[in-house]
């Protein structure tokens, strides 16, 4: 094979993902071996190597303990929909989404005070080290995790107030801006931002992923009058799921 340009384990790379992708390399068949690579496509064994490893950190094969390398199954991406619709009964955009959905979503959360890191300040428009109320959150599918969320309140807003913890007391489990209500704090403004990253090792374990796999990342801030009230970093893992928007007309 005559290589352009482009790095030789890229093209490499490139000639086993199309047959990944056409079904000459099922998913659980085994990827040729170094030694195979090598010969088939007149490269070095530090080629051969580097191929592999993108396609393992692309998540298109999968290191088995003492058998090998073998191609994974793709999963097909489901949908997580977001939306700008408010129903009245009060329910987060996760529940309410579920429902909708008929998917028999779960989830699990905990709370703690902690000190803002100079990153969530900067989000919420207060000065490092400001206490907050940090949840995280472990939303499941049909008990397959599906995707994580931390939310951090400045307790300045919320500190002593009957919303102080998300998850508890009268308004437990509704969404922010009804929680915010409840004590007088009226959200007129939410931001997304989305973007991708290899997932960190903690949320790899916990999503189900293997290393090198890519998550979607929704940094979501909620404001009232310029105020921002609450921020929150939404992770989703990118084989499996696909972020929906349904945004009112104006």
């Amino acid at each position: 094979m005559t290589f352009g340009e482009q790095p030789a384990y890229l093209r490499v790379a490139s000639d086993l993902r199309k047959k990944i992708a056409n079904g000459s390399l099922p998913p659980h068949t085994r990827l040729p071996s170094q030694a195979r690579i090598r010969e088939e496509y007149g490269v070095s064994d530090t080629v051969a190597l580097e191929a592999r490893k993108v396609l393992m950190a692309e998540g298109l094969v999968e290191g088995r303990s003492g058998s090998g390398t073998y191609v994974r199954e793709r999963p097909v991406p489901r949908r997580i929909a977001r939306s700008g619709y408010r129903p009245p009964s009060g329910a987060s955009p996760f529940r309410q989404e579920q429902a909708a959905d008929g998917a028999r979503g779960t989830w699990e959360s905990s709370s703690e005070q902690d000190h803002a890191s100079a990153a969530v300040a900067a989000r919420l428009g207060i000065e490092p080290g400001e206490r907050v109320m940090r949840t995280r959150y472990v939303y499941r599918d049909a008990g397959e995790p599906m995707m994580l969320s931390t939310s951090w309140e400045p307790l300045s807003v919320t500190g002593r107030t009957p919303v102080m913890l998300p998850e508890e007391g009268p308004l437990g489990g509704c969404g922010v801006v009804e929680r915010m209500a409840a004590i007088d704090v009226v959200v007129d403004n939410v931001v997304e931002e989305v973007g991708a990253r290899p997932g960190l090792a903690e949320e790899l374990l916990a999503l189900g992923g293997v290393p090198g796999h890519v998550v979607m990342v929704v940094e979501r801030t909620y404001y009232a009058s310029g105020r921002a009230v609450e921020t929150a970093d939404v992770v989703v893992p990118a084989d499996r799921y696909r972020i929906a928007y349904h945004l009112p007309v104006r």
